[in-house]
């Protein structure tokens, strides 16, 4: 149950609650809710009470406010109710939703299932069509526990399928299965089919609308019915064994609390779960609540429980409860309303009022001001003045009159005045119609729409219609008082207007079907068809894009080639692969297939697979049969599955069974069996099988599958299910007694045993059998039915204990101690009267038994019995007593002789009276008419008005009914010479404040005015006044006035220091007033809590939020304590009642503590902004393998999240070092690890981490080196051309990849050896062929053959061709960093050329690269610098070309600008800028104002590669400007604004708590010197002065305050500027402590008592208690309060006022005091005396003493309960004899054959009070025999009898 929130912030509140989902095995179940509460709530899923864990099925997705359950694959193990509980500081709630999983259904009737090819369309024929109902259901109202029976019959070929839903749901959903049955049947009359719906055991939960469905192939019809189902009256049960009824427990923790405005409605929602489904019932102060006008009491559509009370009213208040209660246990939920009352109120509320059916009605109530205009209302629809509703206004009287009455204008009016206050009441029509329609009903399109009527007269005929036409009769249903329409599964068609008429009067509703208009689902893609394993095809698509909002599933169908017709295979939830086997068609062919998307909104386009595939049907055994064991007399059930659905026959003992009935026998006389096939499942059912069917075989066979199974009978053991224990029952006469034995077995003999015999049956004993129950029953009880029972069966027994006692007798008459005075010889008479009139009495006297005799006779007469005493005599007299049961009457008698008259007072009396009090004076005579003389001071009195003189039999009165001062004296009773005296005291009433009774609390503003009244009960008394402890005195600001007996103190113009505690003193009596003057307080109204911890991540936004009333109020925002700026990076906004601080992007320094405050209030918000941790954003998989071969440079590169993050490079566990060939480059947010040339030591795992501790993001490469086959590296052509001169040496040169590779040369194919001219040379890996003198003969083909490679050189030996360039160098001009590259052609392609750079000879390096393709020469210059400018030379031979190259700088551009950058006075400033590339030193210039910047120590500048900084340290002022850096192509500026130094404090203010009357120092250090600022209190500057010390001293300020008291307490703050700092002063009040306290004091009978205390202060609250228990005054108790001093005052002391009494205040107490009061006559009573109470009772008072000796005489023990004469047992059980005997004390002895028997292991004597038992434990057969017990002169004899070997 929901209700307000708390202090904290705002509870969670669910805006959608999960909805409950069915779902099919296997498929996906999601449960959605949004939840919201300040702070955000922690939500969790809770199921069976067991929180969820995420797991891989189930995952808690989360998206804001909203949360979900998704649950994959689901179980049948997941059904259940599923708890979503959110939780915060200020509370919690719950919703819940149920998961149902189904196995999956058989399609729709419609719909063939997959297994099953559809019939062919039957030929159109006669008969055939929809479904017709041809008697519907009718709606019922019983009482809880009966049974209801739903019945309906439809019509329609073919025969329709029927099933039944409650309230939109499974019937197995709702309930278990042996709470309901359905019973199936045929229509009557023609085709059709019935189906009743039996509940056999109503309960309330049951209540709803049940629909019965029909649906065949030509459509669908439905028809409802309401139930409802009502408590019965309370009555006490019939049978005693039934269990009481639960009583709801007392609430265990307060209740939540809600507040709602008078006029307004108030909603409460409880969500209860349970299985079974809980009973609601809704509780309001302790009463059940019945729904009416006001109340309205239903379940909404989430399944909660709703109670919803309409226009509150002050007498609406308190606490409501809802109750829930199932077998399993109970449950409640509380919640307090409150109705709060507008100021401005009706003067006159409305009242209800009643008319008659075309009579009219009269509403009447009055407003405040005859002004004030105002409206009226039926509910929520305003009525205008007309000849229906007449208006009348009559100076402040407003009134309604309501025309020709009809039953719709009954119902709640309201007349409203401004501000939406409102009074409210009911109408009544008095009509045929009692509960008329609502105005309108509301209902979604395809739910069920009930409509009830309730007529006065029973069993009259109503017509109910829609738009004026009348609606069917099967959804119509009466039941005596009760009407009901009942339209199952509504349409828009069924919008209208719904009428139910009686006679003439009628009654109509506005029914409205609302609808929401949805878009079918997309269609699948990406369908394709794949030809699987044999027989089989497998069929893929994708989900529709975008996918459905809404659940959905893919239906598939097939289509046999050549057929028009489309049959449905299955359903599936996911999208993915579907094997569709052979076992799926009804017969082999080829087969197409086609799918669709079906969700509730409708079904999407199907979507064809291209092609078709061949399948054959198959059957094959899924689930085969299994051996069945049972019991003797149960059911054996077979079952095996097919893969197919196909026919098969069933064999029992190898005889086939009959498979064309359902039902069957084997032969005559013997088993009976049932055959039953749903689908793919076949099921043979050996009904009720016996011990000889044991070892029976069953099979089962069909084409393809065989299969079998035994079945074995065993016999059930019988044991006993309840009883477990022994039961112990007691009883009284004449209860009906009945016990109960459940045995496992129905049926089954059992025997009854009472004390060991056997019971047999007679009136007084029954036994009954009822399945496994057995049931011996005592019709009416008697005193010797008591005694053990025994239920025995087959070795397990039973064992009841049953005691019968009679029923207690009660005295009726006296109640009270009577008192009884005569004189001697008159007859006295002692009557007491019991409530049984066979109960036996006792008389006793002076605690012995009363014997009849002459002198005291005793008398019964039904109920009455009397003691008579014929002629008393003074020794008669004493303490009598009459028992009766466990109950006495006492009668104190006293004979007095007549020799004393007056027998009452016996001596002096004291009366103290105040004036006006009524005084009695009591004189009691022993004679009846006796006269007596009264005389005052010696004179006798004159009777007259004011003194009354009564006579009352021996009674005799001097009655002052208003006694005043001069009626104080000494009064005599004088009869004959006896006399009995009253001193009567006659003082002034104290002063009496009548008004005010209770301290009074009073509230004003500034300048109000406010009057204090005091009324006293004496109009001369004096009063006091004071403030705060002291004496007011007045003045212009304080004035007193008297009038009469009303004493008032006004304030004119009140001033907030003028509140305080005022105390109008007169003398004996007090009132008290508490004043507070306020101006309006500015308070924060959200969010309640005073300091909040926030949270933000950098970058971001952050906004502080807060709403202030009034909605005016002025805000100032604090940062660390120091006022903040709006500027842009901070934003303070402010829209009505909303103050706002925005950090659009916020850093991490801008955490700290943000402090709102208003004059009255602050609110902390602690603001801390963490950045987030730094994450790898690239790859998000693991990178692949890296192979490189040897020499190939490596490049491994990864992004992270966050550009100035540093990284860890590892390589194989160990941090890697740049050099080395290895290089670390750092580009933004990329980081790269670079190898130049890999080699075999590089490979291995490279890890880059962002933060060296474990566990810290990272990503992996793994880099593989690959060792390469030894190849020919130079010449690359694999033909190479080599002219040699004769006579010259010819040389052929082979590099290879490798050192010690094995070569072999061959010349025109034949093998070369090193040898003669031929040397064959190896240096590493550099392979030479020379041959010296080269010949002609030398040329030809050559080829140098390596392992994995090789090259041919074509020689020939001739003279060289001349050498010459054949193509000129080009000009080049290339950018700074560039590379440039020279190229030209040379002939013949051998040719050797120099190249020369500025006249020098270029040798190759790093950044010189020459190379040589064919003819083409190139000379590579890399990275060109300035310096690289020059003219570029090759020489060929006797020719030359040259070219000049020309290096372009390149241009100097920012990439990261200056920023704006703001600082205060004294700090350091960087500004930075980025390059695109790295220039020279000087490349950049920083400027100022245009100029550059001076020569000064405080500035400073950097570069580190692409970044250039200029530091400036120090700030000051003068540095205050715009700055700028150039270079040659680009120009940044950026202002540097310098703020002063900001005041800061050092150390804050301390809160301080102090003692009433002390002093408190506050003190802070500021961070500068010499600056003056402001102290106030409560937001009051404070002064120096004599209670204010105000010091200043350096970088410290003090404030010291004196004489502080209660009110000085708040808040102190210091300000200065745009700081302020505050703290909270605490002023404890000073405890009060006891200064003097009473002595114990002792006081007669009937006088006043008067006990003083005194205080240390005049204003303490104390607490009075007498013994323990506190006191609260009464006419005869007075608690006063002069100053310091407190009286208890107890007028007319009686004995029963002695005690102890203590005074309390605060933690101190004094006493305790004692008071005692002295009678006259002192009694004291000895009950029950034993003979040890006797010796000498003395009595002493003062110096009177006087004593007496009792003797107690022994009564003669006697016994009053005799054992048995016979007792039997059985052998080794224990035997137990009792007797009661008539007195405790006395001896008792067991004896067995005259033998006295001792305790021991086989006896054991116990004894109880006058109860004693012996005890025989394991009874042998040579313990039977005779037993005796004696007491006293008495004796009692038994014999035990011991049964069994």
């Amino acid at each position: 149950m929901k209700a307000g929130s708390g202090d904290q912030g705002s509870p969670p509140c669910f805006l959608r609650f999960p909805r409950p989902v069915r779902v099919v095995s296997g498929a996906e179940a999601e449960l959605k809710c949004v939840v919201l509460g300040e702070p955000p709530p922690t939500v969790v899923w809770e199921k069976g009470g067991q929180q969820l864990a995420a797991s891989e099925r189930l995952s808690f997705p989360a998206d804001g406010a909203e949360h979900g359950l998704l649950l994959s694959g689901a179980l049948p193990t997941d059904a259940g109710v599923y708890v979503c509980r959110a939780r915060n500081a200020a509370g919690e709630a719950y919703a819940a939703a149920a998961v149902t999983v189904l196995e999956p259904p058989p399609p729709e009737p419609e719909l063939q299932p997959a297994e099953r090819p559809l019939p062919p369309p039957p030929p159109p024929g006669a008969g055939e069509g929809a479904p017709v109902f041809l008697t519907g259901p009718r709606s019922q109202w019983v009482l809880r526990g009966a049974e209801v029976v739903l019945t309906c019959q439809v019509g329609g070929l073919p025969e329709p399928t029927l099933y039944w839903e409650k309230d939109g749901m499974a019937l197995d959903e709702v309930w278990d299965s042996s709470h309901f049955a359905l019973e199936p049947g045929r229509a009557e009359g023609g085709p059709g089919a019935s189906l009743a719906l039996r509940i056999l055991v109503a309960r309330l939960p049951d209540s709803g609308v049940y629909v019965c469905h029909a649906r065949n192939a030509h459509g669908h019809a439905q028809a409802g019915a309401l139930l409802q189902v009502h408590q019965p009256p309370e009555s006490p049960p019939e049978d005693p064994e039934e269990a009481p009824a639960p009583v709801v427990e007392p609430l265990k923790c307060a209740p939540k609390t809600f507040w709602v405005n008078e006029g307004k409605h108030a909603k409460f929602r409880c969500y209860v779960m349970g299985k079974p489904e809980p009973e609601i019932e809704w509780h309001w102060e302790g009463r059940p609540l019945l729904p009416d006008r006001r109340r309205l009491m239903y379940r909404d559509r989430d399944g909660g429980f709703v109670l919803k009370v309409l226009y509150c009213q002050a007498k609406d208040r308190g606490l409501y409860v809802c109750a829930a209660r199932n077998s399993a246990g109970q449950t409640l939920s509380a919640v307090q309303l409150h109705v709060k009352e507008p100021r401005l109120r009706f003067t006159r509320p409305l009242q209800d009022v009643e008319g008659r059916e075309h009579g009219i009605a009269v509403l009447e109530c009055k407003v405040p001001n005859a002004r004030i205009p105002t409206a009226w209302f039926r509910e929520d629809q305003r009525l205008l003045p007309c000849h229906k509703y007449e208006q009348i206004e009559e100076g402040t009287v407003r009134r309604l009159i309501i025309h020709r009455l009809k039953a719709d204008d009954d119902g709640v009016y309201l007349c409203e005045m401004r501000s939406r206050v409102r009074t409210v009441a009911n109408v009544t029509v008095k009509g045929p119609i009692l509960k008329r329609l609502p105005r309108k009903l509301d209902v979604l399109e395809g739910e069920n729409a009930v409509l009830l009527v309730e007529t006065q007269e029973a069993g009259v005929e109503g017509h109910w219609s829609r738009d004026g036409e009348e609606l069917p009769a099967t959804c119509q249903s009466s039941s005596g008082h009760m009407h009901a329409l009942v339209l199952p599964g509504v349409t828009r068609e069924d919008a209208g207007e719904v009428t139910f008429s009686v006679g003439n009067s009628r009654t109509t509703t506005l029914l409205r079907v609302k609808c929401v208009k949805h878009s079918p689902p997309g269609p699948p893609v990406l369908a394709e068809m794949f030809k699987g394993h044999k027989n089989t095809v497998l069929l893929t698509w994708k989900p529709p894009e975008p996918a459905p909002e809404t659940p959905f599933i893919y239906r598939l169908e097939r289509q046999e080639v050549g057929s028009e017709d489309w049959i449905q295979c299955f359903s599936i939830e996911k999208a993915g692969a579907v094997e569709v086997p052979g076992d799926c068609v009804p017969s082999e062919g080829d087969y197409r297939f086609r799918v669709c998307t079906v969700s509730e909104h409708g079904r999407s386009p199907h979507v064809v697979f291209h092609g078709s595939a061949h399948l054959v049907p198959t059957a094959r055994l899924v689930a085969g049969l299994e051996d069945v064991q049972v019991y003797d007399g149960e059911d054996a059930v077979f079952s095996l599955d097919l893969s197919t659905i196909i026919q098969g026959t069933w064999f029992l003992n190898g005889e086939e069974l009959k498979s064309n009935e359902p039902e069957g026998q084997v032969a005559p006389g013997a088993l009976r069996y049932r055959v039953e096939q749903k689908g793919l499942q076949h099921r043979l059912i050996l009904q009720a099988v016996r011990h000889q069917d044991s070892g029976a075989l069953v099979g089962f066979s069909c084409p393809g599958v065989q299969d079998s199974a035994a079945l074995t009978i065993q016999e059930s053991p019988v044991h006993i299910l309840s009883p477990q224990d022994k039961v112990s029952l007691t009883f009284t006469t004449p209860e009906r007694v009945v016990l109960t034995c459940e045995l496992s077995r129905a049926d089954f003999p059992a025997t009854w045993y009472k004390d060991g015999q056997k019971v047999e049956e007679s009136e007084s004993l029954v036994l009954k059998v009822d399945g496994r129950k057995h049931r011996l029953i005592l019709p009416e009880a008697e005193v010797r039915d008591s005694g053990e029972f025994e239920c025995r069966t087959e070795g397990v027994s039973a064992f009841f204990d049953v005691t019968v006692r009679d029923p207690p007798v009660h005295i009726v008459d006296p109640q009270e101690h009577v008192f009884v005075h005569a004189i001697t010889s008159e007859c006295v008479m002692l009557t007491c009267e019991v409530d049984r009139e066979d109960a036996p009495v006792r008389w006793y006297k002076d605690g012995q038994e009363v014997e009849q005799s002459d002198l005291m006779m005793l008398e019964s007469e039904g109920p009455h019995h009397r003691l008579v005493l014929p002629a008393a005599q003074p020794s008669d007299g004493g303490e009598f007593q009459c028992v009766a049961g466990e109950e006495r009457a006492y009668f104190t008698v006293t004979i007095t002789d007549v020799s004393s008259w007056i027998v009452y007072p016996s001596g002096k009396v004291y009366v103290a009276a105040v004036r006006l009090e009524r005084v009695v004076l009591t004189c009691e005579l022993c004679r009846p008419w006796a006269e007596v003389r009264w005389t005052k001071d010696g004179e006798e009195v004159v009777e007259s008005p004011a003194l009354l003189l009564q006579k009352e039999d021996t009674v005799r009165r001097l009655v002052l009914p208003a006694v005043q001062l001069e009626d104080s004296g000494e009064y005599l009773c004088e009869i004959d010479d006896e006399s009995a005296s009253f001193t009567v005291t006659v003082t002034e009433p104290p002063v009496r404040i009548i008004y005010p009774r209770d301290e009074v609390t009073l509230i004003a503003v500034t300048l109000e005015c406010v009057v204090l009244m005091c009324e006293l009960s004496r109009e001369d008394a004096p009063v006091r006044w004071y403030k705060d402890g002291l004496e007011v005195e007045e003045s212009e600001a304080l004035v007193l006035e008297r009038d009469g007996p009303r004493c008032r103190l006004v304030l004119p113009a009140a001033l907030p220091e003028d509140g305080g505690e005022f105390v109008c003193d007169a003398g004996d009596d007090s009132a008290f007033f508490t004043v507070t003057v306020t101006a309006p307080p500015e308070r924060i109204v959200h969010p309640a809590a005073r300091c909040l911890d926030l949270q933000f991540g950098t970058p971001g936004r952050v906004e502080l939020r807060c709403e202030v009333a009034p909605a005016g109020s002025q805000v100032r925002w604090y940062k660390d304590g120091l006022e903040v700026e709006a500027s842009d990076a901070l934003l303070l906004g402010a829209e009505g009642p909303t103050r706002t601080l925005t950090l659009p992007h916020a850093q991490p320094e801008d955490a700290g503590e943000y402090v709102c405050e208003t004059r009255d209030e602050a609110i902390t918000f602690n603001v801390s902004l963490a950045e987030s941790p730094v994450q790898f954003l690239a790859p998000e998989a693991a990178p692949s393998p890296l192979c490189v071969a040897p020499g190939e440079p490596v490049v491994l590169s990864c992004e992270l999240s966050r550009a100035g993050a540093p990284v860890f490079w590892s390589h194989n566990g160990r941090p890697v070092q740049e050099g080395e060939g290895l290089e670390l480059h750092a580009e933004g947010p990329r980081r790269v690890l670079c190898i130049r040339a890999a080699g075999l030591a590089h490979a291995g795992l490279y890890t880059c981490q962002s933060r060296a501790a474990p566990g810290a993001p990272s990503v992996s490469f793994t880099v593989q080196v690959a060792e390469p086959p030894v190849r020919v590296v130079a010449p690359e052509a694999a033909q190479t051309r080599v002219r040699s001169t004769p006579g010259g040496d010819l040389e052929l040169v082979v590099h290879l990849s490798g050192p010690g590779g094995p070569v072999r040369w061959y010349k025109d194919g034949e093998r070369l050896a090193s040898q003669g001219r031929v040397q064959l040379e190896q240096a590493g890996a550099r392979q030479v062929l020379r041959v010296r003198g080269a010949r002609s003969g030398d040329a030809g083909e050559y080829l140098c053959d390596a392992p994995q490679d090789s090259r041919i050189f074509l020689v020939s030996v001739e003279e060289p061709p001349p050498v010459k360039l054949v193509s000129e160098l080009t000009p080049l001009t290339v950018h700074e960093g560039d590379d440039a590259t020279f190229r030209c052609e040379v002939s013949p392609p051998d040719a050797d050329v120099t190249w020369l750079r500025n006249g020098a000879v270029v040798t190759p390096g790093p950044q010189l690269e020459m190379a040589q393709n064919g003819s083409s020469r190139t000379l590579t210059l890399r990275s060109c610098q300035l310096g690289d400018s020059g003219t570029v030379t090759v020489q060929a031979g006797s020719t030359a070309t040259s070219a000049r190259l020309h290096v372009r700088e390149t241009e100097l551009l920012f990439l990261r600008r200056l920023q704006d950058v703001r600082a205060e006075e004294g700090q350091d400033v960087c500004l930075e800028v980025e390059t695109g590339r790295v220039g020279a030193a000087g490349a950049v210039r920083w400027v100022r104002g245009g100029e550059p910047l001076p020569q000064d120590s405080r500035l400073s500048m950097a570069q580190d590669g692409h970044i250039h900084r200029l530091f400036i340290h120090g700030v000051i002022l003068a540095d205050q400007g715009t700055y700028g850096c150039e270079s040659h192509h680009d120009r940044t500026l950026a202002r540097l604004s310098v703020r002063p130094r900001q005041l800061k404090v050092l150390r804050p203010l301390e809160d301080v708590t102090v003692s009433e009357g002390g002093s408190a120092t506050f003190q802070l250090e500021l961070s500068q010197e010499g600056v003056t600022g402001e102290w106030a209190r409560g937001g009051i500057r404070l002064q120096p002065g004599p209670k204010c010390h105000i010091h200043a001293e350096g970088h410290t300020h003090r404030l010291v305050l004196n004489g502080l008291g209660l009110a000085d307490s708040g808040c102190v703050s210091f300000t200065v500027d745009s700081l302020r700092c505050a703290a909270r002063l605490t002023v404890r009040e000073v405890p009060v402590t006891i200064v003097r306290g009473p002595q114990d004091l002792e006081v007669t009978e009937g006088d006043t008592a008067t006990l003083e205390w005194e205080l240390s202060q005049t204003l303490a609250d104390v607490t009075w208690e007498k013994d323990g228990s506190a006191l609260t005054p009464s006419p005869r108790l007075r608690l006063q309060a002069l100053g310091t001093r407190r009286l208890l005052q107890l007028r007319r002391c009686s004995p029963s006022d002695a005690g102890t009494y203590s005074c309390a205040v605060g933690t101190a107490c004094v006493g305790p005091v004692r008071l005692t009061v002295r009678g006259k006559k002192h009694i004291l009573v000895l009950s029950e005396l034993r003979a040890e109470d006797a010796g000498e009772v003395r009595f002493q008072a003062g110096p009177a003493q006087s004593w007496a000796l009792l003797e107690v005489e022994a009564l003669p023990l006697q016994m009053c309960r005799r054992p048995p004469l016979e007792k039997t047992v059985l052998v080794g059980r224990r035997a137990v004899l009792e007797v009661t005997v008539s007195r405790l004390g006395g001896r008792v002895c067991w004896l067995r054959e005259g033998v006295e028997l001792c305790p021991g292991d086989k006896y054991e004597m116990r004894s109880h009070g006058p109860t004693h038992s012996l005890v025989i434990h394991d009874v042998r057969p040579e313990d039977q025999g005779a037993y005796c017990c004696q007491a006293g002169q008495d004796s009692a004899h038994t014999r035990l009898l011991v049964e069994g070997n």
